[in-house]
């Protein structure tokens, strides 16, 4: 259900004018939370399973601080990892257009955070954690955290993001195990990508003056 979802969408972003960055950017934001949270939503409805079988659950709220705290954790080691692959790498960017919506102004921005720091962390976080990590967890939980985190990063290609998601899929992933919930990942995931969308445009408003 959810490669038919993602492949859809990629058809979506196909008509999207290749010279129109900004909508493109909020255009793969929201198929990257549409796609993995419309296909975790069907196969509830169709085959009627209760929510906390994929994590959908209640949390105290203290996890929720650990996570924000790991999660500022974890944008710090992917500055650290992402800097050392530009430089040794040639690794390409694939967050341009990303980085094109969250700097065109202050819609643009809103719509970054919205489409990339609350939507994608859900569905995603959904997808791989809630479904595919549960799945891998009956050949052992550690082959399960290395195997989600590995194929959630390689979902985002081979590029510079790819060793940034490992980084958040593993995260995620150890704090579903604990929790038996996935709002901790959420949060871990979505500090990560808001992270992003902040730098991007300090960092264009530094360079733009």
């Amino acid at each position: 259900m959810a490669v038919v979802l993602y492949a859809v969408g990629i058809l979506l972003l196909l008509q999207v004018p290749k010279d129109d960055s900004v909508l493109a950017g909020l255009a793969q934001f929201a198929v990257s939370g549409l796609a993995p949270l419309g296909a975790v939503l069907l196969a509830i409805a169709i085959r009627k399973r209760k929510l906390a079988l994929f994590g959908i659950t209640r949390v105290a709220p203290k996890w929720l601080a650990i996570a924000f705290a790991i999660g500022l954790g974890v944008v710090a080691l992917n500055i650290g990892i992402t800097s050392l692959v530009s430089a040794t790498t040639d690794a390409a960017d694939v967050q341009a257009n990303y980085q094109s919506a969250a700097t065109s102004g202050v819609a643009g921005f809103i719509g970054a955070i919205l489409f990339g720091a609350v939507l994608t962390p859900i569905g995603e976080e959904f997808l791989f954690r809630g479904v595919i990590f549960n799945l891998l967890k009956r050949y052992g939980v550690w082959l399960a955290v290395i195997l989600s985190a590995a194929v959630f990063a390689f979902s985002h290609g081979v590029n510079l993001a790819t060793p940034v998601a490992f980084v958040v899929g593993v995260s995620a992933a150890l704090l579903m195990q604990k929790t038996k919930s996935v709002w901790p990942g959420v949060i871990v995931h979505a500090v990560n990508n808001a992270s992003s969308t902040i730098i991007s445009v300090i960092y264009f408003h530094m360079v733009a003056s």
